[in-house]
């Protein structure tokens, strides 16, 4: 059953193009995962989706209804929430009260605090400590959980690797085959290949704007992606 789809989404920064023409669709229960290189305009597309970025009312449809241009909170309170690139943490609040942030959408469901410390048993023990003392991987937990506390239909992540070491990114990755199996739909934004297409049921690849790939990890071999994410 399709969740989500995107109906020829263009998108635009003032008079500059980022979007050109975007055909996608999310199925329920999937993770999809979106790559490309730096400039590809993946986090625009996510943007797109999230309104942040205007787009056309008919561009974006999500449980039959079409959305695009809809606010942000409008969006995040259908079921729709994006954890940024950057993690966008309040520093001086500590990791519970961070964590409460994302009830503000009041939806219902199986995310709540003791869930996400059942998820991230770390962040239980570190409830208490401002976000700022915590590490780059332990903040990336927070966001990640103050995201599934909006209980959303679909959990969009934004480069959720970036900066961060490569142990701590596999730790990261093994959490997602979780959030999937109650229920949560996953759009991922990723550079690193390897784990993007290790969790993902489906890939897209964008360059410059455009989907340059789009099929199963088991159905594209490696001279294919970095063609479509190089374009060489």
């Amino acid at each position: 059953m399709k969740l989500l789809t995107c109906n020829n989404l263009d998108a635009f920064y003032g008079d500059f193009q980022a979007l050109f023409g975007i055909d996608f669709y999310l199925n329920k229960g999937e993770t999809v995962a979106i790559i490309g290189s730096n400039g590809a305009s993946k986090s625009t597309f996510l943007k797109s989706i999230m309104g942040i970025i205007p787009v056309r009312k008919d561009a974006i449809v999500y449980e039959n209804k079409s959305i695009g241009g809809e606010s942000t909170h409008s969006i995040n309170r259908r079921g729709i929430t994006l954890v940024p690139e950057g993690r966008k943490l309040f520093p001086s609040l500590n990791v519970e009260e961070n964590l409460l942030i994302g009830t503000q959408s009041q939806r219902e469901g199986t995310w709540n605090l003791e869930s996400i410390y059942k998820l991230f048993p770390i962040l239980k023990e570190k409830r208490l400590i401002p976000s700022s003392s915590l590490s780059g991987g332990q903040q990336q937990m927070v966001a990640i959980g103050r995201g599934l506390m909006s209980n959303p239909s679909i959990l969009m992540l934004d480069e959720v690797s970036l900066g961060l070491a490569p142990v701590i990114v596999k730790d990261i990755y093994k959490v997602l085959p979780l959030i999937k199996k109650e229920g949560t739909t996953i759009l991922l934004v990723e550079q690193d290949i390897k784990q993007a297409l290790s969790v993902s049921d489906r890939v897209y690849c964008f360059q410059e704007g455009k989907i340059s790939l789009e099929g199963k990890p088991r159905d594209l071999n490696h001279d294919q992606i970095s063609q479509a994410y190089f374009g060489v």
